[in-house]
């Protein structure tokens, strides 16, 4: 089983892999929308891609399953997606050359940044979920995704500040820095953490599509997996639009953008840290609970933004910081029931059903992204950005009320059992 230092360990690989997705999902959003005055849909699209190709994940995850060394394919991943982002860099140069010289550039980048995190992020839970023991799941659920989100969060406010002022030579050298970085920290995190870990007994060998077919058949996975699709597809509809939104409405600088989606990223840390504190270290209410305060909160704070556009007032900043904490509350505990279900139903299945929930994640993110940024260019045409951009904040709030209710519904009320011990060297 893995010890509480291995579990910090694979919590930085987290961290390495979140500082390195932020820099295509905001900055180089940012860049394309802003500097470039490219419409959004088209870094919707490329985000669309990178997510629609990890439909693979539950053959990274059942392949974890029947054998191999999971932190192998963790590097290989990480790997790819660091030349997957730096290819993207080189993307935002060619284009303002050359369009489709550029759109060929980002499209090869984006899709190897999907097989990277898809490879990385599948076999890094698969480990996680095989090899914590069960008291202390929902702890290292916690712990790696708290560090992921500080990667994201101080990524984002580092990159924000040494960007400006923006030139194409100084993005380069910014992402070429921390891709470097991210692979080297992958490979100090995992060496050897595989050592420790008893061998779990293989499952019977059989097909691919058999094994998914009978983790589709559990209810409890099924219902799991369209709650995770209609959740993170609330969760994702933002991501492509609120740089934009602070450039085109409030004029935001590059670099002050990226600050605020530090900011953002920020409260998901802070969202987490009370929830792992109160849920994990206290016991105090259900997993349940709080799934939906995280939904409803988030739907407030959403409400908030599009009202800051509208009124030009300075609720933009606090509001923001709002949606972060309220989308970590949620994410957390969604993150705590995945790692406590990944165990349940057949045994040595926990790769194929976080490859599952994670591919559908992963379908929902690009399909969210791609809807939000469509819709803002389509009500663009008919209305100014202020009440456009409002609209598609508004739409995901409903989402995320919707989110709510149905995690009423199927998720169990009661509090988790037993409680995880975070005694060090327990």
């Amino acid at each position: 089983m893995l010890s509480w230092l291995a579990i910090v360990r694979l919590g930085l690989v987290q961290m390495a892999l979140g500082s390195v997705v932020v820099l295509t999902t905001s900055t180089l959003n940012r860049l394309m929308v802003v500097e470039l005055a490219l419409p959004a849909v088209l870094p919707g699209l490329l985000v669309a891609l990178h997510y629609g190709i990890q439909i693979t994940r539950p053959n990274w995850g059942f392949l974890s399953d029947t054998g191999g060394r999971r932190t192998a394919w963790i590097v290989r991943g990480m790997t790819l997606l660091a030349g997957g982002a730096m290819l993207a860099s080189l993307g935002i140069v060619v284009l303002k050359a050359s369009f489709a010289a550029g759109l060929a550039v980002s499209i090869l980048a984006y899709a190897l940044i999907g097989l990277g995190v898809g490879a990385s992020g599948t076999s890094l839970l698969a480990l996680l979920a095989t090899a914590t023991a069960p008291r202390r799941r929902a702890a290292a659920a916690t712990i790696t995704w708290l560090m992921m989100i500080a990667g994201i969060a101080v990524t984002a406010g580092v990159v924000g500040w040494l960007l400006d002022p923006y030139t194409p030579v100084r993005l380069l050298e910014i992402v070429a820095c921390v891709t470097l970085g991210s692979v080297l920290l992958t490979l100090l995190a995992t060496w050897g953490v595989e050592r420790g870990v008893i061998a779990r007994p293989a499952p019977e060998p059989m097909p691919f599509r058999e094994g998914l077919a009978e983790i589709w058949a559990e209810p409890k996975a099924r219902a799991f997996t369209l709650f995770v699709a209609l959740s993170m597809s609330a969760y994702f509809m933002q991501e492509l639009i609120l740089e934009p939104y602070a450039g085109l409405v409030f004029g935001f600088t590059p670099g002050q953008s990226t600050q605020l989606s530090g900011a953002q990223n920020g409260g998901v840390f802070a969202g987490m840290l009370a929830v792992g504190i109160a849920a994990t270290g206290l016991g105090l209410g259900a997993l349940r609970t709080w799934v939906i305060a995280g939904c409803v909160g988030s739907a407030a704070a959403l409400a908030a933004i599009a009202l800051a556009g509208q009124s030009e007032s300075a609720l933009l900043l606090p509001a923001t910081i709002a949606l972060g904490f309220f989308n970590g509350m949620f994410a957390v505990a969604a993150i705590g029931s995945m790692m406590a279900l990944a165990g349940e139903g057949r045994e040595s299945r926990e790769g194929t059903r976080m490859g599952l929930w994670g591919a559908a994640q992963a379908l929902a993110a690009g399909f969210g992204g791609l809807v939000g940024a469509a819709s803002v260019d389509l009500l663009r045409l008919a209305m100014g950005p202020a009440p456009a951009f409002g609209l598609v904040f508004a739409a995901e709030a409903l989402l995320f009320l919707a989110a709510a209710a149905m995690a009423a519904r199927i998720m169990d009320a009661r509090p988790r059992a037993p409680q995880a011990n975070l005694v060090p060297g327990e």
